[in-house]
């Protein structure tokens, strides 16, 4: 799931309403997005594995998911105990989100709220924060946005990122020249203290996956999960 939700770590807001037509980039995003959205059909996608792996053995607490796009991850946490704060750039995405959590009797677990990532932050603090694939082919401050997810950490808590190492037959992004970085570059620009933020993981592991019309391909994941010690 590439989802592009936004927000600046310097200055967490509330959620917001539809983009400033002031701001192109912002506008072209959540078109996007909402096409995106639109455009499919609702039943809530599939949980992330490696998000599974890692929160599976974790005792539930508050989650935020970035960039919830169908659902998938929010409502697996959910489904095992979290109380989930889900958010994505798409309103289509957002409303899904609720109604789907209310079909499958977890609404009171989950808060979906639409937020621009560049622009806002959900409000709360956190024991787990998932950003998996958090890519769009518009600009994204997306360090800042890592950080201030980092920042809203309970102590102990988990930021657990998940991009692509590798192009995917049914990515929107086929250039062959895309750089993907490496765990270690993204600890990099992150710019985190280590001492209040260490690295529990950092690798590249490799996964058969199903697109969304079920073709299949061997792909390569780049996982680093972060934990925060300090208040």
């Amino acid at each position: 799931m590439d989802a592009t939700q936004s927000h600046d770590p310097a200055d967490p807001t509330g959620p917001e309403g539809p983009a400033d037509p002031a701001d192109p980039a912002g506008n072209e995003a959540e078109l996007f997005w909402e096409r995106h959205y639109a455009t499919r059909s609702g039943g809530g996608g599939r949980v992330n594995p490696l998000l599974a792996e890692t929160a599976g053995p974790l005792r539930p607490g508050a989650a935020l998911d970035l960039g919830c796009g169908a659902g998938g991850d929010a409502l697996w946490l959910a489904r095992h105990g979290w109380q989930v704060t889900a958010v994505d750039v798409s309103a289509t995405a957002v409303e899904r989100v609720r109604e789907r959590a209310r079909e499958l009797g977890v609404g009171e677990r989950v808060t979906a709220e639409r937020h621009d990532l560049a622009r806002s932050f959900p409000d709360g603090r956190f024991d787990l924060v998932s950003a998996q694939y958090l890519h769009t082919p518009f600009p994204l401050p997306r360090s800042r946005i890592l950080r201030t997810a980092a920042r809203a950490l309970r102590p102990g808590g988990l930021l657990v990122i998940v991009d692509h190492g590798s192009t995917a037959p049914w990515s929107w992004n086929r250039d062959p020249g895309v750089h993907h970085p490496a765990p270690a570059e993204i600890a990099a620009e992150l710019d985190l203290d280590p001492g209040q933020w260490p690295v529990l993981r950092a690798d590249r592991p490799r996964r058969r996956a199903a697109g969304p019309s079920g073709e299949t391909a061997t792909v390569t994941d780049h996982v680093l999960v972060l934990r925060r010690t300090g208040g």
